[in-house]
């Protein structure tokens, strides 16, 4: 790779990380505080979870946070986040902790149900994400991932040249992982008419 591509390269990387994949920087403040950010997700999480006042909940990506208050506000559970970006972790305010989803700064059985949405396509190693996940959640505990599909890629959901940074997976891909990290049923559908999302849940 010659001086040009590796200039490229680099930035793509830091336009990846500072609106998507690490976001900061005041339109990322602006983009994932506001109150309806990845609304549209909302919706087909919260069926898949089916929290309740006896729930604590873990999202994983958390943003600013605004999914989570969202979820406690609604359900009646308990909650945290984490993020690895700092500023969105200042953005969520005490409901969120900075850390790596595959190194999650909790203790085993802490919850009964984690969230994930529009960040597992980022992870850089997406079975030992979902093997923290599956730590952390109490027996018979819950996993919903929102992510971006295969379809995607290229369109507005999926832009070039972010979605060179991205991972996307078949349905059967996706699906198959929560079984290797331990989990005992998973299951991918489409959300949308689109197509250009994917929802998995599993259980353990």
């Amino acid at each position: 790779m010659g001086p040009l591509e590796r200039l490229r390269e680099w930035r793509i990387d830091r336009m990846t990380d500072r609106v998507a994949r690490r976001p900061h920087g005041r339109q990322a403040r602006e983009t994932y505080g506001a109150a309806d950010a990845h609304s549209f997700t909302w919706g087909p999480v919260l069926e898949a979870l089916a929290l309740g006042p006896d729930d604590r909940l873990l999202d994983v990506g958390c943003g600013g946070g605004v999914f989570l208050r969202h979820a406690i506000a609604t359900t009646g559970c308990d909650g945290v986040g984490v993020d690895h970006s700092r500023e969105m972790v200042r953005l969520a305010g005490p409901l969120a902790v900075h850390a790596e989803a595959e190194a999650l700064p909790f203790g085993a059985a802490e919850f009964t149900a984690v969230s994930s949405i529009v960040a597992f396509f980022f992870f850089p190693e997406p079975l030992q994400a979902l093997r923290e996940m599956r730590r952390v959640l109490a027996p018979h505990g819950r996993l919903a991932v929102y992510t971006t599909s295969p379809e995607a890629k290229g369109t507005m959901a999926a832009p070039y040249p972010l979605a060179t940074r991205g991972h996307f997976y078949t349905n059967e891909d996706l699906a198959r992982f929560p079984l290797e990290a331990g989990f005992s049923i998973a299951r991918v559908t489409r959300p949308d008419e689109s197509g250009w999302a994917q929802l998995l849940y599993a259980q353990l």
